[in-house]
């Protein structure tokens, strides 16, 4: 059990309280300016401790830069070089020079919410909101770490953002722009398969299956730094995907000039860089592409991604099967993703459901609907 006990100051008697954490350290808290207030304090640390929930106030006394490299530490861990290499540089920049010296139990939920309406007012919200991830990922921590009670900065008014319109194309626009490329046969891939740059880049001959006319995804190419790094795929999983025989047939001619461990697309020493999104062949195809076709949408290497999710779905393709070419995490996060690729199909469930009721309407004597009568709606 601890104890009250007075002592002077210049404002007047104040009361300190001493007690025992749960590993039987000693330790007080000052500045009581009345005894109920120490002994209403003291009962609660003892309540706390009887059901394992005591905070020992001085935990909450560290820097959020001290704990801030910590959190980091452990995501770099777990984390692929790319994505952290973003998630460093907004703390570095944002979070720490605004929150590093502040101590945990100083921050309020105002505080952070003034912070997150000026970063807002000037940057985008991709950078807000992971900003606040990181601060507010290093107070999860500290609550884990029985150094805070609760997250105090959680329930924040956060910037949405933008959905950017995707750029799908036809057919003949992949064509098209195949043939102004220097690398007609990697515009066909990307468009056909879905792949991400990094998958795609990172495919070896061995992984092509010509029997089948699939290839296993199972490594990602990333360039950070000037170095590329070889990992797993977005999802850490590995996939089998289609590929379209027209495809399968160049493929295999290019894979019989290599070794099994060449990879498959550039010249096989290392993983094809992406290109640059100004002054790259990519660019260079589209330009040329969009001179000869007014029509023609400025596309990426990723907007590929989002043509190969529209021509498979336009084919009859189920969101399933475009979920797995695509290496999405669920069916859901398909349809979140192409959602305005799938509005067609409203269409035709009342199309359906028209001819179905015809065909019915052959087939036996069913009556028409008569509006205001209850009796032909029967449950």
């Amino acid at each position: 059990m601890g104890s009250v006990t007075p002592y002077k100051t210049n404002e007047g008697r104040r009361y300190r309280v001493r007690f025992r954490t749960p590993d039987n350290r000693q330790t007080d808290k000052r500045g009581f300016k009345t005894r109920r207030a120490a002994e209403i304090f003291l009962a609660s640390v003892e309540i706390a401790k009887a059901r394992g929930e005591f905070i020992n106030p001085s935990d909450a006394r560290v820097t959020v830069a001290t704990l801030g490299d910590d959190w980091l530490t452990a995501r770099k861990a777990v984390m692929k070089p790319s994505s952290y290499r973003s998630l460093e540089s907004a703390w570095r920049l944002h979070v720490l020079p605004r929150w590093g010296s502040w101590k945990i139990s100083a921050v309020r939920h105002s505080d952070v919410q003034a912070w997150v309406s000026e970063l807002a007012a000037v940057r985008s919200a991709t950078t807000v909101l992971r900003a606040y991830g990181i601060l507010a990922g290093i107070f999860d921590a500290a609550v884990r770490d029985r150094r805070l009670g609760a997250n105090p900065i959680r329930d924040m008014t956060l910037p949405r953002k933008n959905p950017k319109r995707k750029s799908y194309l036809s057919h003949d626009q992949v064509s098209l722009l195949a043939e102004r490329s220097v690398h007609p046969m990697l515009v066909f891939f990307l468009a056909y398969t879905g792949l991400r740059w990094g998958e795609a880049s990172a495919l070896r001959v061995r992984d092509l299956d010509p029997v089948r006319s699939r290839v296993l995804v199972s490594e990602n190419a990333v360039m950070v730094s000037g170095t590329v790094h070889m990992g797993t795929p977005k999802s850490h999983h590995a996939r089998s995907v289609p590929v379209p025989r027209f495809l399968a047939r160049d493929l295999r001619t290019i894979a019989r000039l290599r070794r099994p461990d060449e990879f498959l697309f550039g010249d096989g020493a290392e993983p094809m860089r992406l290109p640059n999104s100004k002054s790259g062949w990519f660019a260079a195809a589209v330009k040329r592409t969009m001179a000869e076709d007014r029509s023609f949408p400025y596309v990426s290497p990723h907007d590929l991604r989002h043509t190969a999710a529209s021509l498979a779905i336009s084919a009859g393709a189920n969101v399933k099967a475009v979920q797995r070419m695509l290496g999405h995490a669920s069916a859901a996060m398909t349809l979140d993703t192409y959602s305005d690729l799938f509005d067609d199909d409203l269409d035709a469930v009342s199309e359906a459901l028209d001819r179905a009721r015809s065909q019915s309407m052959e087939t036996g004597p069913w009556p028409s609907p008569q509006p205001g009568r209850s009796s032909d709606l029967r449950m």
